[in-house]
């Protein structure tokens, strides 16, 4: 038997992306985003959703650009604190060790240290209740190249991507591999 848990935000895991930007003045600024994901295959899409309080939304607005950086989990630290401290009021590059790098495709830096950046043009926004969901049409991404594997793709074991639990506000490290996706369902086709 399931419990009724109302109407508040407990889909598990999300993603931790920190989402560059430039502010108006030309600062290199990062926010923590955990309300996001891939939303179109064609053309090549993510959604991240904003606040309109957040500094990095003007941000986005002003210069039709912003990158999603993936952090590992050795960078756990730095991810949360770019999460809970205002851009207005530190440089969250500087303060977490992060170097920042000016994308030669969109007007808006991304994370030297991060295994993998997505370099995204602003394509439409949402507005959606308290955030507005900022539409991206990657343009590109870029990936280090200790994380690919064989083919040159991100592997997910060499990334070691960070996911996020609203419910109780943790963090988590990717689990084990356990089945290939459009395979071990051919199972149940027999």
């Amino acid at each position: 038997m399931k419990k009724s848990l109302g109407t508040t935000v407990h889909a598990m895991p999300t993603p931790v992306w920190l989402v560059g930007t430039y502010d108006s003045a030309g600062k290199p600024n990062l926010a923590t985003v955990a309300w996001g994901g891939v939303c179109c295959s064609d053309p090549a899409s993510v959604t991240v959703s904003l606040r309109k309080a957040r500094h990095s939304y003007d941000a986005i607005l002003e210069r039709q650009a912003f990158t999603v950086n993936i952090p590992s989990n050795a960078f756990v630290r730095a991810a949360d604190y770019a999460g809970i401290v205002s851009g207005r009021d530190a440089d969250k590059f500087a303060v977490a060790g992060l170097t920042p790098v000016r994308s030669d495709l969109v007007d808006a830096p991304y994370v030297a240290e991060f295994p993998i950046v997505i370099e995204c043009r602003l394509s439409k926004t949402v507005e959606i209740g308290v955030h507005t969901q900022f539409i991206g049409e990657i343009v590109d991404i870029k990936a280090d190249e200790s994380v690919l594997d064989g083919n040159g793709l991100p592997d997910p074991a060499k990334v070691m991507p960070l996911v996020y639990a609203p419910t109780n506000r943790t963090y988590y490290a990717l689990g084990e591999m356990i089945a290939k996706g459009f395979d071990i369902g051919k199972e149940l086709m027999k």
